[in-house]
């Protein structure tokens, strides 16, 4: 199928919510999925950025993790209160143990699991993962890595991330993974 061909014939009744380490694909699999389903695509982070008009580097900076977290859990409940989306979270979003429960009470979780090969591919050359401005951002990639994957596990579904997935193919498989719900896609 084509590139932003719409998924003909089925509607979503829960708004998706995209969870995953930082460069699984949230932003760019939930964009396309939210066309395939002909709903809204909204970033978390993109939300916060927009309310706080500063950089998360700079929130993070500014005002610390646990402020940006809290400010996190408050944009996330206010948009999955609004009209079916599809929500793509930041990376410490599903850690929280308040965020998991609002997320599976108004929505379905979909983890985008990836390995942490490709994560590092992804996020090695950009400067806008506050988290990994440390001396050593690949092993930090990885403490962070071990830590969350645990708690990705505790997502309503799972979809595997591949190097040559396209971003289509993988929206696709979200899909088709929704589609083993009965709560989530009508039609």
């Amino acid at each position: 199928m084509a590139l932003g061909k719409a998924v003909v014939g089925m509607r979503l009744v829960k708004s998706v919510v995209m969870v995953g380490m930082m460069g699984s694909g949230k932003t760019a699999v939930g964009t396309q999925l939210a066309r395939l389903l002909s709903v809204p695509f909204i970033d978390s982070d993109d939300a916060i950025v927009s309310a706080a008009n500063r950089s998360i580097a700079e929130i993070f900076e500014r005002d610390g993790e646990a402020f940006f977290r809290q400010k996190e859990a408050q944009v996330i409940e206010r948009l999955l209160e609004g009209p079916m989306c599809v929500l793509s979270t930041g990376g410490g979003a599903f850690m929280a143990e308040g965020n998991r429960r609002l997320i599976a009470a108004r929505g379905v979780s979909v983890w985008l699991r990836a390995d942490l090969d490709l994560l590092w591919q992804r996020v090695r050359h950009k400067s806008t993962r506050p988290l990994l401005h440390t001396p050593t951002p690949r092993a930090t990639l990885k403490q962070i890595y071990d830590a969350r994957v645990p708690v990705y596990a505790l997502a309503d579904l799972a979809v595997d991330a591949q190097m040559d997935l396209s971003i289509d193919d993988m929206a696709r498989r979200v899909v088709g993974a929704l589609s083993t719900r009965a709560d989530v896609l009508e039609g």
